[in-house]
């Protein structure tokens, strides 16, 4: 099977956590070599400290988002890039008033795909309206995490 044709299709859209998660090249468009994510969070919004067996590229679009790499703070506003390797622990939010928008790839393609599928709440493909946001079930979203090699750490540990 050849993956070398560009198409056009609806991405799927899932919520977590305040992001609007949009799939645009998933495991199987790829031949799980890498997925791409387009990635809207709300104000405040983001992911927690963690680290996975993937690894990660993200590039700003639309607004700002603050990293935490292995520990080190970068904001990072529209066209920057930041690469984060297997293994590396890291976060980001969204610290501005409005929401921020970014591309995210994961390779290989994936786990991060199946766990967003498995834990968010799908919505309107390409939706910009974010759904309430709940305070998730902490020990089955860990759970479910590292069913897909994702380690989170407690929001006490990730903050010593």
């Amino acid at each position: 099977m050849q993956y070398d044709k560009s198409f056009h299709k609806p991405p799927s859209t899932v919520h977590f956590l305040g992001n609007l998660l949009s799939f645009r090249a998933s495991a199987g468009d790829t031949g799980g070599t890498f997925s791409v994510a387009e990635c809207l969070s709300a104000p405040g919004a983001g992911a927690p400290m963690h680290h996975q067996q993937d690894s990660e590229a993200f590039l700003v679009t639309e607004g700002e988002f603050e990293f935490v790499l292995n520990g080190e703070v970068r904001l990072c506003g529209k066209g920057d890039f930041l690469h984060v390797r297997a293994g590396d622990l890291h976060a980001f939010r969204n610290p501005g008033p409005s929401a921020a928008r970014m591309i995210i790839i994961n390779h290989p393609a994936g786990p991060h795909e199946d766990f967003f599928r498995a834990v968010g709440d799908p919505v309107a493909s390409e939706t910009e309206t974010f759904p309430e946001i709940v305070p998730p079930d902490m020990p089955k979203l860990l759970a479910t995490a590292e069913q897909f090699g994702i380690h989170i750490l407690p929001p006490e540990t990730a903050a010593q």
